[in-house]
């Protein structure tokens, strides 16, 4: 049982190496913590930004962790019955957001040490290696410390690498599966995957995936016959995702996986992007996948769309209207935005959600989830 501390620790200056994949500054003070930490103790101190550097037992920093995250789940206060009018959808947005963010830096104040061959110098510390170099590359031999929050999401990304997510729309168990790897988006909603299933494809001789992610898009158009498909995305990391996974699926054949910012060159007659569905901007690596500040990404589809599609060729958008529930983009804009891009719409396809979120009323966003709706845009070049 963790003891309270008779006094205040002191502050560590001899520290590792500090590393944190959402390029986090390291805590500007770190103290050392060990099993005779009180949770309350290790709590305040971490709210007020201090770095717990673990000295002790790996399975008693883990349960300190979930003693944290009991604390930070504690319902704030209810407001007076004087308090300002209820926030608007962005506004409730944005201070949720505000308040995740808090509850990961407090939680993040957690840190272990690693050696430079990425063990644990903890007692009864697992085995870690395999997850860290699939996630950050072979060990360099310098000792670090991390975040224990980021050190176990690399674990599960490690699993969801291992065991791989069933894709119904890629055809019959065991041969349709992907596998996300750390940092890459994973293909957890599949309703947009059964939008891209069936809409009418307009060619089957080439098409270009745009932003592939873990290639799963990909496959699904070389699956439906498309002959030859140009696949790009910026990060490295979803190319080499994207590779495996088409290998895996033998499908890599008629792909060709290029590093661009959005378009390869030429034109092809069918042109497919699913962006990310929310305007705001990323804390974190893996949060470009969902949050695309200024529409930076969907602005950039729609205004380079029509120099890159074949004569009566299609643009396929797969987009979200959750950003317009919330409050943060409006309908008129994103059609303004098709518009200007000299594209009209041919016609759309709707599906709503079934992940768990759409139907939880407990859900802080449920009032915009509960409405949420998924639209395959067909877009054409405009007369």
């Amino acid at each position: 049982m963790m003891r309270a501390m008779s006094q205040a620790p002191e502050s560590l200056t001899d520290l590792p190496t500090w590393r944190a994949e959402s390029g986090a500054p390291a805590p500007r003070r770190v103290v050392r913590a060990d099993d005779t930490l009180s949770a309350d103790s290790a709590y305040r101190l971490a709210c007020e930004g201090t770095g717990l550097l673990w000295q002790g037992d790996f399975h008693n920093a883990r349960q300190l962790l979930q003693a944290l995250m009991r604390r930070a789940e504690r319902k704030p206060r209810k407001a007076s019955k004087t308090a300002e009018a209820p926030p608007t959808p962005a506004q409730h947005f944005h201070l949720h957001r505000q308040a995740l963010g808090q509850r990961a830096r407090t939680l993040a104040m957690v840190l272990v040490p690693l050696n430079g061959d990425y063990t644990i110098p903890l007692r009864r510390a697992p085995d870690l290696r395999q997850a860290c170099t699939e996630a950050w590359g072979p060990a360099t031999g310098e000792a670090c410390m991390v975040s224990l929050r980021e050190l176990l999401g690399l674990v599960g990304a490690h699993e969801w690498r291992k065991k791989g997510l069933e894709i119904p729309a890629l055809g019959d168990a065991p041969n349709n599966r992907i596998h996300p790897h750390y940092g890459v988006f994973s293909p957890v909603r599949g309703e947009y995957l059964d939008l891209v299933a069936n809409a009418p494809l307009p060619n089957k001789t080439l098409a270009f995936d745009i932003g592939v992610g873990t290639g799963v898009l990909s496959a699904l158009l070389a699956k439906r016959g498309v002959q030859r498909i140009v696949a790009t995305d910026l990060d490295p990391r979803a190319l080499t995702c994207a590779r495996e996974n088409l290998k895996r699926l033998q499908r890599i054949d008629k792909v060709e996986l290029v590093q661009a910012d959005l378009f390869p060159e030429g034109q092809a007659p069918l042109v497919v992007c699913n962006p990310p569905w929310v305007p705001a901007r990323p804390s974190s690596p893996i949060e470009h996948a969902v949050y695309d500040e200024g529409s930076r990404m969907l602005r950039g589809f729609l205004s380079g769309l029509r120099a890159h599609l074949s004569p009566q060729g299609e643009g396929w958008l797969i987009l979200s209207d959750l950003a317009e529930h919330l409050g943060l983009r409006s309908r008129e804009e994103l059609l303004g935005w098709i518009a200007e891009g000299g594209l009209t719409v041919l016609g759309r396809h709707d599906i709503r959600p079934r992940h768990g979120k759409a139907a939880d009323a407990s859900d802080p966003l449920h009032a915009a989830r509960s409405q949420e709706i998924t639209s395959l845009w067909r877009l054409g070049s405009a007369a």
